[in-house]
């Protein structure tokens, strides 16, 4: 009992030196409350001193919520200042440009660093108001910022947010221009944010310039130019942002290119940082498009299209009969949007990550185009090949695309939505769906079907487990043949590969959610061109394959 009691006194202290330095009334009374419950509230105290948040997957993301292991002002402020500190380290000039989404704190979070690089002497550049990221990775490329930063959990539950930075070319070099930050630029922003001393001596000047809608419209004509102005425009789609920022984008861009303006979920169309509707803000995740997909069925819509709450994502649903409708996987919209650029003569480099498809391999293998894949994350797709050739399209399977690599240098819904709305226009004009250029596919490269054993936990240990119990007793088969290849890519990344003559499993710990992942895929070769017994025979095996790998994990 005297070390539990040593163990709250020392945290005790720690909180009230975090309430001494914190500049919101508003967390310091949440701290206090806690505090006030003590010992009963011990746990809690102890999980938001933890420690601090530290730079992921291109920044921060967390529970709002007071203390160092969660998003607040505080949080921000400091990484703000180390930012700032970092870039002039480096000898960066310009601006900071930056966004935000509709989320609890993004705004008083995006003011807060415009703030802070201000009151450093280093103009800051607001968006005009809750807006998709891809609009902010676009911004830092157009504006000749030295850096972006985006206030947004993108798909995360209700109760986070994040902070995610982009380097402009100056710092981030050609690949790396309007890009996600890479080591080793993340580990020293955060070296700069833990020298960051009390927040109380942390200058803070004007709330930087506001931008006008400009920027918008900017954004929207590039977006439009990815797709062919004279293509057909007959096309009926039904639309949700997920109570997201995406919308009056989304819906813009399709009528600046001609199309039909979407029909819009009407209690999903505005940003709501609730997410009321849904139990999850991702369109992945069950019953996220229920809604949708009425609004589909009542409209006679030829497609269904969500994005995520911040945009940079793109989910297609499209009707496999007259009753039913299907999400397509992230694998199949990527082979399908890549086709469709190598159909229209797009020669340059095409990529993707260890996690996705083979199929792309096979495509450009089969065409003589460049390919190579990258770790998992638009940070890494857009430096795939190192500038041995033009990156022009790169994807990953957690409906993610990058269609126009100059226009935005990152995932990206909106010009996405377009050029799946291109190519199924084209395809309606001839009689033919999505699903009709999937089956001409599969009948070329044979049937590669993917799928994902996905694991949410409360307790980090639970991955930490199956990752060394895999690389432990690593399966000698797989659905009845030899292993013949097993990569581990410790200490680079936290990936166990994986694979037979005909299967692939990947097995890696998510970098922005509590989940164990893996992915797996099946290749089955089409005979007589029956690609409905290739696809039920392939599924039956990614079936059999996901029990396989659950119990080779302990799950």
């Amino acid at each position: 009992m005297a070390a539990d009691t040593t163990d709250i006194d020392d945290i005790r202290k720690q909180a009230r030196r975090w309430l001494a330095d914190d500049p919101d009334p508003a967390s310091r009374d949440e701290l206090t409350a806690v505090l006030d419950r003590l010992p009963a509230s011990a746990p809690e105290l102890a999980d938001r001193f933890a420690g601090p948040l530290t730079f992921g997957t291109a920044g921060l993301r967390g529970p709002l919520r007071a203390g160092p292991n969660g998003m607040n002002l505080a949080v921000v402020t400091q990484a703000a200042a180390g930012l700032i500190g970092w870039l002039a380290a480096q000898g960066g000039t310009g601006p900071l440009v930056i966004g935000y989404d509709a989320r609890h704190g993004s705004r008083q979070f995006a003011e807060r660093t415009a703030q802070v690089a201000t009151g450093a002497g280093r103009p800051a550049l607001l968006l005009p108001r809750p807006l998709p990221t891809p609009v902010l990775a676009y911004a830092v490329r157009h504006l000749g910022a030295v850096a972006g930063v985006m206030v947004t959990a993108s798909h995360n539950p209700p109760q986070d947010n994040g902070y995610k930075v982009y380097l402009g070319a100056e710092l981030g070099g050609e690949l790396g221009a309007g890009a996600q930050i890479v080591p080793p630029a993340d580990a020293g922003i955060e070296a700069a944010i833990r020298s960051v001393g009390p927040l109380a001596q942390v200058p803070l000047g004007q709330p930087g310039q506001v931008l006008g809608d400009d920027l918008v419209a900017s954004y929207v004509d590039q977006a439009t130019a990815v797709i062919d102005p004279n293509g057909p425009r007959d096309l009926t789609v039904a639309y949700t942002p997920l109570h997201g920022v995406g919308a009056a984008v989304l819906t813009a861009a399709f009528a600046r290119a001609g199309f039909p303006v979407p029909g819009v979920v009407p209690d999903q169309a505005e940003p709501d940082p609730a997410f009321p509707t849904v139990s999850f803000p991702n369109p992945e995740e069950p019953g996220a498009v229920d809604r949708l997909i009425a609004l589909a069925d009542s409209t006679g819509a030829d497609l269904a299209i969500a994005n995520d709450p911040d945009a940079d994502r793109c989910a297609v649903v499209v009707r496999e009969d007259r009753d039913g409708w299907r999400m397509l996987r992230g694998d199949e919209v990527g082979v399908l949007l890549a086709d469709h650029l190598m159909r229209r003569g797009v020669t340059g480099l095409y990529a993707t990550t260890i996690v996705s498809s083979s199929l792309l391999r096979a495509m450009c293998a089969a065409r003589g185009l460049p390919y190579d894949e990258t770790l998992t994350g638009f940070k890494w797709i857009v430096r795939a090949g190192g500038g041995s050739a033009p990156l022009v399209f790169g994807y990953e399977e957690a409906l993610g695309y990058c269609v126009a690599p100059e226009h935005v240098r990152d995932k990206d819904g909106i010009t996405a939505a377009l050029t799946v709305a291109e190519l199924a226009a084209g395809l309606k004009t001839q009689g033919r769906t999505l699903t009709d250029r999937l089956d001409e596919l599969a009948a070329e490269f044979g049937v590669h079907h993917t799928d994902q054993l996905s694991v949410r936990v409360d307790d980090l240990r639970v991955i930490t487990d199956a990752m060394a119990r895999i690389r432990a007793a690593t399966p000698a088969t797989l659905l009845g043949q030899p292993v013949d290849s097993v990569r581990d890519l410790l200490p680079e990344a936290d990936v166990v590969i994986l694979r037979t003559a005909v299967a692939r499993v990947v097995i890696r710990p998510s970098g922005t959610e509590p989940k164990l992942k893996a992915y797996l895929e099946v290749v089955q070769p089409v005979v007589d061109g029956d690609v409905p017994t290739a696809r039920s025979r392939a599924a039956q095996a990614v079936a059999a394959l996901r029990g396989e790998v659950a119990a080779a994990l302990g799950l």
